[in-house]
């Protein structure tokens, strides 16, 4: 099977495999992002051992406790690999055969080991991450064979139980691979390997619904138009995703109803909400429960941290940036009922025009880099914000789509502008980016000039206002 997209992550699980050395390995990154699909179609059958943990999801209270569940569980999979003993009663135990079982089959060749979802196995007072601790510790970390992977959808256990972690566990972690979202060109290419035919322009649409998660991408029918896809995978009674949104949290926070309080309150507001603001909104205290819970949906990458252009260094605003989310609140979340019809329906209505508009400022956001190297200046530090402001005396207010703040004394003010044709500039726009210019150098130091870039989806007709942008980019640049 082809890899597309993860050709580095792919080549760097290859060199881990030839290091000659012990190796842990932790594989990170989002539900359906494509972790366990890597590391088979890396070792293929050549795994020694290998266990998925059961979803919390799927643990009945009926079946006994849900140590109980993971360790029977976890017993299975050892006999499917040659053990023939009792059942492990916890996780020391449990630990403790697997290094039997791996012992037993020890030729001298590498041994790969592959854990998936291991947050999952830490089930309330089951002790697993000491146990854990103590198998690497003591046994996988003195083997000269052993390649040791694990991962799981729970961004913020991992980085609390391993990447973080100041007991056992502190700095031996030896390799990690974050998987993020395929870009539009990762999209495209994938498209193309699954004979999916699909404009360009439908291609940053699609990416404005799924994002880059592989499993979204992979779901979509060749036969059918995009505008179809979405109304089978959304809109139809127990289709695909359209009870994926609750699996997503269910699955991988440990409090799925907050956090999805907070992902519904970010959803509201474009720019982001500050912790206060997220308190008001959700009736969660600004304390270290409302912190955990957002570190926890920072490392899932759903949304981000950071200062508009504009406020104080201390004040931090979260945004919601993951692309499914805020597709599934806007459309799905907020309907009494589905609407079978929908989408096809009002693919042409303002309220979906209005959606494609924020959308593709999303879909900007996630290719600052790609964007950056189109205006040829890859190798330069820079940081990335909107910036809003309130009316001012003449009750005028706005806001700046997307500023590039570079180290070489520029500012590229970039206006992002979704068309299904050739974008026509206006005497209209560049008033309203004129003024918008005056309140970004207000907060500027005098030593910053500003440039102006246009990304659009076709380009800019020529006429006396197009040449007032230094630069425009367009979706095939992107691709």
């Amino acid at each position: 099977m082809r890899i597309i997209g993860r050709e580095k992550e792919y080549s760097k699980l290859q060199a881990i495999y030839n290091s000659g050395k012990p190796e842990l390995v932790v594989v990170k990154g989002r539900r359906r992002i494509g972790k366990t699909y890597l590391v088979n179609n890396a070792f293929g059958n050549r795994f020694a051992f290998k266990h998925t943990g059961m979803s919390p999801v799927d643990l009945t209270e009926n079946t006994g406790s849900k140590i109980t569940q993971q360790l029977d569980s976890f017993c299975l999979s050892l006999r499917r690999y040659g053990y023939k003993g009792k059942k492990p009663t916890n996780w020391l135990d449990a630990f403790f055969l697997l290094e039997k079982l791996l012992e037993s089959k020890n030729d001298g060749k590498r041994q790969v080991v592959f854990i998936d979802e291991l947050p999952w196995l830490d089930t309330p007072r089951s002790s697993f991450v000491s146990s854990f601790e103590q198998f690497w510790n003591n046994w996988g970390s003195t083997n000269e064979n052993l390649m040791l992977i694990v991962c799981g959808s729970s961004s913020s256990w991992i980085n609390d139980n391993l990447l973080n972690n100041y007991g056992g566990l502190y700095n031996r972690i030896t390799q990690i691979i974050d998987l993020k979202p395929f870009n539009l060109r990762e999209t495209k290419e994938f498209y193309e390997y699954k004979d999916i035919v699909m404009s360009d322009y439908d291609i940053v649409q699609s990416y404005m619904i799924f994002g880059g998660i592989p499993f979204y991408l992979d779901q979509l029918d060749r036969s059918l138009s995009l505008a179809e896809n979405v109304t089978e995978l959304f809109f139809q009674k127990n289709s695909v995703l359209n009870n994926e949104y609750d699996h997503l949290f269910r699955s991988a926070f440990k409090s799925p109803e907050e956090i999805k309080k907070i992902v519904f309150a970010l959803s509201k507001k474009r720019i982001g909400l500050t912790k206060k603001e997220i308190t008001k909104c959700t009736s969660i205290s600004d304390g270290g429960s409302l912190s955990s819970l957002l570190l926890s949906l920072i490392a899932s990458n759903i949304i981000i941290r950071y200062v508009p252009f504009g406020r104080k260094k201390t004040e931090h605003h979260y945004k919601l940036v993951d692309p499914f989310c805020l597709f599934y609140l806007y459309f799905i979340e907020k309907s009494d009922s589905l609407d079978r019809t929908f989408w096809q329906d009002n693919v042409l209505s303002q309220s979906v025009i209005s959606w494609r508009g924020f959308a593709f400022e999303n879909v900007c956001f996630y290719h600052i880099e790609e964007i950056k190297d189109c205006l040829r200046i890859g190798g330069l530090s820079t940081r990335t914000s909107g910036f809003s402001y309130g009316a001012d005396e003449n009750g005028k207010g706005g806001q700046v789509d997307l500023l590039i703040i570079r180290n070489d004394n520029i500012v590229d003010m970039c206006e992002l502008k979704f068309y299904s044709k050739t974008y026509t500039v206006t005497s209209h726009d560049v008033e309203m980016i004129k003024n918008r210019e005056v309140k970004v150098l207000e907060n500027l130091s005098k030593k910053f000039a500003i440039h102006h870039i246009l990304i659009t989806t076709f380009g800019a007709s020529k006429n006396a206002y197009s040449s007032y942008f230094q630069k425009t980019i367009t979706i095939q640049d992107l691709l």
